[in-house]
């Protein structure tokens, strides 16, 4: 079913015998995690530190499973989204409110995922920064255009096809790259170095726990599996979802840590690795060419994937705290125009994708809190609302995150090192 012609509680289909079938949503909501903002913060990471921040992917992608669970069951439990939910239980003011600082996080994820995606076909090809950006855009609209058409199965399938692309991209320097595992290991040791690593450790926390994707997976529960009134079926669907979410972070959390590590291992001290176009030539130089190439086509896959679902999740925030229904094409084109303004004037574009990180970091609070206290409300959630001890590891991930965005606001405003 297509999102924009969703009603509110569509109807249960029956389900399939086989749990497989029951997997995929986590999978596209993964796309998220592995986009081309999560490739500028990890090499820029892996570059200038080593292995230093590694411990901040690791400690993201335990929190992103959890996150990921409590939206998908959101979803599966109420037959509702996350932003529908919000929708009706916020007055008009700040029902608005919400959705502008939601919009600001969906506006900021396109950037990235766009300018990934034009400096991907600038590595390939040659092709102008601003020419990329078109043709990345046209070329999601045509993969949304398979969801709207055809349902979410079969768009379900491109992006899977597209996340495995992205896997060997980004994990196939690990195979030629001398990784240090003593200091690899030592990574794991949370600890920061000056403010620079602060901001870096926001932009990968930014980039792997990400808000638009907290927002998306109560969706696509809710458009895969529609409501389910009959508890037993809902707890089967429940069991089905820890295993998709479990699967989809383990191959979403390799990629990153993929990233920092051949970065660190390959890319440490070199000059100009600070952006994606300096390390694709550092790679392509200390890997050999192949490695290069493979690295562009995963970056272009992670460009276009994660475009396709951040429209989703854009149209999904909308349409659940605006209640308008606006066509995924026609958002989708809507929202180019940022990406592709950036692009035309000229500014430096990993620069801007590690900054549109730290705006996502800023965003998972507004997305985390609402879930976390809706997934707990018994009243909502009935005998699936969240126990004890889940509450309590919930509400330490949202305080953890929230430290680390006030810590970045304060030293990044006092410009102590």
């Amino acid at each position: 079913m297509a999102l924009e012609t969703a009603p509110g509680r569509p109807a249960g289909p029956p389900l399939p015998r086989r749990a497989a079938a029951l997997l995929g949503p986590a999978f596209v909501a993964a796309i998220a995690y592995v986009d081309p903002g999560n490739v500028a913060a990890n090499l820029t990471a892996g570059a200038r530190y080593g292995y230093l921040l590694l411990w901040v992917l690791v400690a993201a992608n335990a929190m992103a499973v959890l996150v990921q669970y409590l939206s998908a069951k959101l979803g599966v439990v109420t037959g509702r989204s996350l932003p529908e939910l919000l929708g009706e239980r916020l007055g008009t003011g700040k029902r608005r409110l919400f959705w502008g600082q939601a919009e600001v996080v969906a506006m900021a994820t396109d950037l990235a995922e766009v300018i990934g995606g034009a400096i991907a076909l600038n590595l390939l090809f040659d092709l102008p920064l601003l020419i990329g950006g078109l043709v990345v855009g046209v070329i999601s609209t045509a993969m949304l255009s398979v969801q709207t058409r055809r349902g979410q199965r079969p768009f379900e399938g491109v992006i899977v096809t597209l996340l495995v692309v992205i896997a060997v991209g980004f994990l196939a320097g690990l195979f030629v790259s001398p990784v240090d595992p003593g200091e690899a290991l030592a990574g794991i040791v949370p600890r920061f170095d000056g403010t620079e690593t602060v901001l870096l450790a926001a932009s990968m926390l930014g980039a792997t726990v990400m808000p638009h994707a907290i927002y998306l997976h109560s969706a696509l529960a809710r458009d895969r599996h529609g409501v389910q009134d009959d508890p037993g079926v809902v707890r089967r669907l429940l069991r089905a979802t820890r295993w998709d979410v479990a699967g989809a972070l383990v191959v979403a959390g390799a990629v990153n840590i993929a990233m920092l590590l051949v970065a660190a291992a390959s890319l440490r001290g070199v000059a100009g690795t600070d952006t994606i176009e300096g390390a694709h030539a550092a790679i392509t130089a200390a890997l050999g060419a192949g490695i290069g190439i493979v690295f562009a086509i995963g970056l272009l896959a992670s460009g276009l994937a994660s475009t396709s679902v951040g429209c989703y999740a854009g149209a999904a925030i909308m349409g659940g705290l605006l209640h308008l229904r606006v066509p995924l094409l026609l958002r989708r084109v809507v929202t180019l125009v940022p990406a592709l303004v950036v692009l035309g004037l000229g500014g430096e574009p990993t620069t801007a994708l590690v900054l549109s990180q730290v705006v996502l970091s800023l965003g998972i609070p507004f997305a985390l809190v609402p879930l976390v206290r809706l997934t707990g409300d018994r009243a909502l959630m009935g005998e699936f609302a969240n126990p004890a001890a889940v509450r309590v590891v919930a509400w330490t991930v949202v305080a953890l995150i929230v430290a680390l965005n006030v810590a970045l606001i304060v030293l990044t405003v006092a410009g102590s090192g």
